[in-house]
C-alpha cells in the first residue's frame, strides 16, 4: 500500500469538520493530520504539518479559502468543500483537484479520492500519452465536467491557457497551455494546424486551398473554417497518407 496522504481539514464549522473526518475514516489512503477553523490557523497548520492534501472551505469569517491560497506556497493538492457552487470555475483556475458540495456525498468523496490516486500515477509517468477514451475533468461554460478526449473538437491557445471546444459546441478555458496538450494528445487523432490551434482530425469534413499556400479546414458542426498554415499543411497531409 502507498503511504497515506496527510490531510488537513480547513472549515470554520466544527460540525462540518467532524462530519468530513468521519467520512474520511473509510479511506485508508487518507490520514487526517489536523484541522483548522480559519485562515490564520490554517497557515500555521500547513507550516507545521506540511500536508499532502487540504480539504478547504471557501467562505469563512474574515478571509476566504482563496485568500489562504494567496498567502501560502502550498504545493499539495486542494479539494474544496463548500455549500456554494458559484466558485467552481475559480476553484479550477487555482488548480484544485476537485470541488465537493456540502453535505458531502460519500460516493462523490470516493471519486475525488480516486482522482487523487490517478493524478499521482500520472505524475509518476508524465510522458504517458492520452487515449481517445480518457476522461478529463475540465470547466465548460463555468461548470466542471468530465469529457472524453474524443469529444474535443479543437483547442486554441489563449495566452498561458487554452480554450477547448467540444463536438457539441461548448467551450471552456483550461489552465493547460497548448504545448502541454500537444505532448499529451494522441498524434493519430490530433494535429496542430497552426501555432495557436490543434484539431481533432476525426471531425474534418473537407480541406480547401486558400492563398499563399495556406488552406482552410472545415470541421463537422462548425460553420467558420480554421486556417492551416503552410508550415503545418505538409504535416497534416502526411497524417492522411
Amino acid at each position: 500500500m502507498k503511504k497515506p496522504y496527510k490531510a488537513l481539514i480547513v472549515d470554520d464549522e466544527r460540525l462540518a469538520r467532524k462530519d468530513l473526518m468521519a467520512l474520511l475514516a473509510d479511506f485508508e489512503q487518507v490520514k487526517v493530520a489536523g484541522e483548522a477553523e480559519d485562515v490564520p490557523s490554517a497557515l500555521e497548520s500547513i507550516e507545521r504539518l506540511n500536508p499532502d492534501l487540504v480539504f478547504l472551505d471557501v467562505q469563512m469569517p474574515g478571509e476566504s479559502g482563496f485568500d489562504l491560497l494567496d498567502k501560502t506556497a502550498f504545493k499539495g493538492r486542494i479539494i474544496f468543500v463548500t455549500a456554494y457552487d458559484e466558485y467552481a470555475l475559480r476553484a479550477f483556475e487555482v488548480n484544485a483537484l476537485d470541488y465537493l458540495l456540502k453535505p458531502v456525498n460519500p460516493e462523490r468523496l470516493q471519486r475525488a479520492i480516486e482522482r487523487l490516486d490517478l493524478e499521482e500515477d500520472a505524475a509518476a509517468a508524465p510522458t504517458r500519452k492520452l487515449t481517445p477514451e480518457d476522461r478529463l475533468f475540465l470547466p465548460i461554460n463555468e461548470h466542471l465536467r468530465f469529457i472524453k478526449l474524443r469529444q474535443i473538437l479543437c483547442i486554441h491557445a489563449a495566452g498561458d491557457y487554452s480554450e477547448l471546444t467540444t463536438a457539441d459546441g461548448q467551450k471552456g478555458l483550461t489552465t493547460k497551455p497548448l504545448r502541454e496538450w500537444e505532448t499529451r494528445l494522441p498524434s493519430s487523432n490530433f494535429c496542430r494546424i497552426h501555432r495557436s490551434t490543434i484539431i481533432n482530425m476525426d471531425y474534418i469534413e473537407r480541406i480547401e486551398e486558400w492563398f499563399n499556400y495556406s488552406y482552410h479546414v472545415y470541421l463537422r458542426g462548425q460553420e467558420t473554417p480554421l486556417v492551416i498554415s503552410r508550415r503545418y499543411a505538409a504535416v497534416l497531409k502526411h497524417k492522411f497518407g
